[in-house]
């Protein structure tokens, strides 16, 4: 490991920081377990994900998960777990009995918090009403649907193995089979489309009544299929069209906006997902999975896992593929690129309690934010303001030595 705890002196923002203290308090622990298989890797997916094969390896690939987990035990001891989220890939490809399996496994191992959120990424392709009750059953309370859009020639363009019909009766079965809480996952900004047809596609999401939607623009990642052969988007006037449109129509039915692309009812926000942008701890288990720990001596550490599933089930390879200690001029770009996604931002008083460091040493780059009208003027809060959360890398710039 990398990292200097010790230092008495850092420019962090062009601004001197105080020690590192131990901290006062471990923040929230949460589980991210990576299922890296799909059907068919879609053209703008940059994730860790893979064409599986006609039979998926279940019973090798749990055993992995849970020695991977065996190996970061010792940095969570006598901790317990607030969430668990299963993302990929398309987790729902795996049988109730490995992921029961699994769970049981992990709550062996570390225990559940009394009001856990265990949340499963799911495609409509993959729905079966059976298996979705089984999935129920086991204790996973809340889905992530991968709609995408509900118009067939828009799921053509984005490669989803799905169409219209199946991704509304997916989240009609969702219900069915127990789920009261699940998100859909929709996309904007489209290869040729319109105002009209991204709120058609928000329209029909809505009326399936959802208890949170992630609703984010299409974007062209490296080492993808679009961006090697980019698809025509929408110009840029009818994408800030949409954008405005949306979130109006959102809030209009009940759908606060509590993220950059998050939406959810009233009670109803992703709490893993609050957990990662607050700077909370997860460990990450599978193949590409990151994770990222706190230390009661003050060390903060990310860690990623071999990425690859061939290797991460090769006896030979370690699971761990690195790590790397937070510097303390790493620390506040680090918490805010996160902290500062959530609309609402997070109390000042998270920042020192998570990192060890004095809101000192933020001090300057924060006076530069709120002079450049991207942070808010609120010492009790760190908050972008509307327009800095339109040039988030413009604001967080500030906090770069």
């Amino acid at each position: 490991m990398t990292g200097d705890s010790s230092a008495s002196s850092l420019i962090v923002g062009g601004a001197a920081s105080s020690p590192r203290a131990p901290l006062p308090t471990l923040p929230p622990l949460a589980l991210y377990i990576h299922i890296p298989w799909c059907v068919r890797k879609c053209p703008y997916c940059d994730f860790n994900s893979h064409t599986a094969s006609p039979v998926l390896p279940e019973q090798e690939y749990v055993d992995a998960l849970l020695a991977d987990l065996d190996q970061d035990l010792h940095a969570v001891y006598g901790r317990e777990i607030s969430s668990i989220f299963f993302g990929g890939g398309t987790p729902s490809l795996f049988s109730a009995e490995a992921l029961g399996r699994l769970l049981e496994g992990v709550e062996q191992r570390i225990p559940f918090a009394h009001d856990i959120e265990i949340t499963l990424e799911a495609n409509p392709g993959t729905f079966e009403q059976e298996k979705f009750v089984a999935y129920r059953k086991l204790g996973i309370n809340r889905l992530s649907i991968g709609i995408q859009s509900f118009q067939q020639e828009k799921l053509k363009a984005l490669g989803r193995i799905h169409n219209g019909d199946e991704a509304v009766r997916a989240a009609s079965m969702a219900r069915q089979a127990g789920f009261d809480n699940f998100n859909l996952d929709l996309m904007h900004g489209l290869p040729d489309q319109s105002l009209d047809d991204a709120l058609s596609d928000l329209r029909q999401a809505i009326a399936l009544n959802p208890t949170h939607i992630s609703w984010y623009q299409l974007t062209l990642e490296p080492n993808t299929v679009f961006w090697n052969q980019p698809p025509v988007l929408p110009e840029d006037d009818t994408l800030w069209d949409i954008q405005e449109a949306g979130q109006a129509l959102l809030a209009e039915h009940g759908y606060a906006q509590y993220e950059v692309s998050a939406y959810a009812q009233a009670g109803r926000p992703a709490r893993h997902n609050l957990n990662y942008w607050s700077f909370g701890d997860f460990i990450g288990i599978g193949a590409g999975a990151h994770g990222k720990l706190s230390h009661p001596d003050g060390r903060i550490v990310r860690t990623w896992k071999t990425r690859l599933p061939k290797d991460y089930l090769n006896p030979a390879k370690s699971f761990q593929a690195g790590e790397k200690a937070l510097t303390n001029d790493e620390m506040p770009f680090e918490f805010l690129m996160n902290a500062l996604r959530l609309t609402s931002g997070v109390e000042s008083r998270l920042y020192p309690e998570r990192t060890g460091l004095s809101l000192e040493s933020l001090a300057e780059g924060r006076a530069a934010a709120e002079q450049s009208g991207l942070l808010q003027v609120e010492p009790s809060r760190l908050a972008a303001t509307e327009r800095g959360q339109l040039f988030l890398n413009d604001l967080l710039q500030q906090f770069l030595n």
